[in-house]
């Protein structure tokens, strides 16, 4: 290793750090920063800016921030509080189905935010400490980005694979089945090892003789707005049609032919279509729209993404002959390596798109995966579930967010960083998986 890439790699885990540090779209800021080093002071070539990542994130939000505009994010929370309110006492399985479902539908596991609440008020109630289920569901919210047929990672990774000869609803059914099983799975094992019970927990006693645990509040249902219901069935009916529409597109399938408007042009314009009709049917104030919270947190997604995936793809970029000849003879002989290099590169990324996009191209290229030799392909397949490792270090939004609105003081971050609450599922379900995966495509 000669100086120049020790210098390089300390840019590119310094730029890493700093974001962590300043945290939200400081993280954007600190990758764009860490680019312009990169390429000033070390004669790195800027690498590619993943625009088509970037805008679909910004359509699909564009999209739900109108829905949520029209009361349809409050009717749904309204049915996932019902789901856990019914069986209570298997909140830990319920938690993670609820978040889950939400991001596959959305696309974007902020969606979880306003379940949260709602698990440690349930939790508290059947005496289970929260950060049993709490812990599990936004690992569910995470990896669930990775099934969900409007996120771009999906989007973006089923473009990669089709011409290998796996078609969309392949996929899509492959990535639901293997990360919904992994997070049933997860939730099994943690409910079998954790300690459940909430009296036991010291730090809950503790604060709650302080008076720092509120007290259970009465259950109030927020008035749905008149057109609530109309904006999701809009919106879901938009995702239906993106996945009919990219499953007739695909070669596989081809049914429609010649492709005129490809996949990322085609979710990005039925979002819109969608935000268009929900304007125009659901009767929302369109200048209230940059103020709604879903909005704010996909804007800051996007500053994030064009930073860190800017300075992944320049570090990548400028070491792709080294990391196709480690892929050509490290990953051929052992497939499940690749899921580990998604982990370590989700890990510092902070983003599955990101992660998919800077690290898929030396992947394909280096093991030789083409359409006449497509063998290989299915590493990609399998590991992609790896691409979630979002939570490793605890400052992921949705992740404090769980810490912060758990005032039993049950969910909370050890002293070591790596040592908090979400590690242990988070690295499980990713695992439970990644298996079922490889086990998939090796008898598909």
């Amino acid at each position: 290793m000669d100086i120049m890439l020790i210098l390089q790699l300390i840019v590119l885990l310094g730029a890493i750090f700093l974001g962590v540090r300043l945290g939200g779209i400081g993280i954007g800021y600190a990758g764009g920063a860490g680019v312009l080093v990169l390429g000033l002071a070390l004669g790195m070539k800027p690498g590619n800016i993943p625009w088509d990542v970037i805008l679909i994130i910004a359509s699909v939000i564009a999209a739900i921030s109108a829905m949520q505009l029209a009361g349809g994010l409050d009717y749904l929370v309204q049915i996932a509080e019902r789901v856990l309110r019914s069986n209570p006492k298997y909140i830990n399985y319920l938690a993670p189905v609820v978040t889950y479902v939400l991001t596959i539908f959305a696309g974007t596991g902020h969606t979880a935010f306003s379940m949260i609440p709602v698990i440690v008020e349930v939790a508290k109630e059947q005496k289970i400490r929260p950060v049993c289920p709490l812990s599990i569901a936004v690992v569910a919210s995470q990896i669930a980005i990775t099934a969900s047929p409007v996120s771009a990672a999906v989007i973006y990774m089923s473009g990669v694979l089709e011409p290998f000869g796996w078609s969309y609803p392949t996929l899509l059914g492959i990535w639901l089945l293997t990360t919904f099983v992994g997070c049933m799975l997860t939730a099994f094992v943690m409910t079998m090892i954790q300690n459940m019970d909430l009296d036991s927990d010291p730090v809950y006693q503790e604060r709650l003789a302080k008076g720092l645990v509120k007290a259970k509040s009465s259950e109030t249902r927020r008035e749905l707005k008149p057109y609530a219901k109309r904006s999701v069935g809009i919106f879901l009916l938009g995702v239906v049609c993106v996945v009919l529409y990219a499953s007739a597109i695909s070669p596989a399938i081809g049914l429609i032919k010649p492709v005129v408007v490809p996949r990322d042009a085609a979710i990005m314009s039925l979002m819109l279509l969608v935000g268009t009709l929900i304007t125009m049917t659901c009767k929302i104030e369109l200048g209230k729209i940059a103020e709604s919270s879903v909005f704010k947190s996909g804007m800051v997604a996007c500053v994030c993404v064009l930073g860190v995936a800017w300075l992944g793809d320049t570090f990548v970029s400028g070491h792709a002959a080294q990391i196709k000849a480690f892929s050509a003879t490290t990953v051929a002989q052992y497939p499940a390596l690749l899921a580990v290099v998604f982990f370590f590169a989700a890990m510092l990324l902070y983003s599955q798109a990101a992660t998919a996009k800077a690290i898929t191209p030396a992947i394909v290229a280096a093991l030789g995966i083409s359409a006449a030799n497509p063998g290989d392909s299915y590493m990609l397949v399998a590991s992609f579930a790896a691409v979630s490792a979002l939570f490793v270090l605890p400052t992921y939004p949705t992740l404090l967010g769980a810490v912060q609105m758990d005032d039993t003081g049950s969910t909370r971050i050890g002293k070591w960083v790596f040592n908090h609450a979400f590690f242990l599922p988070g690295v499980l379900a990713i695992v439970f998986s990644v298996a079922l995966g490889f086990l998939i495509c090796s008898i598909a």
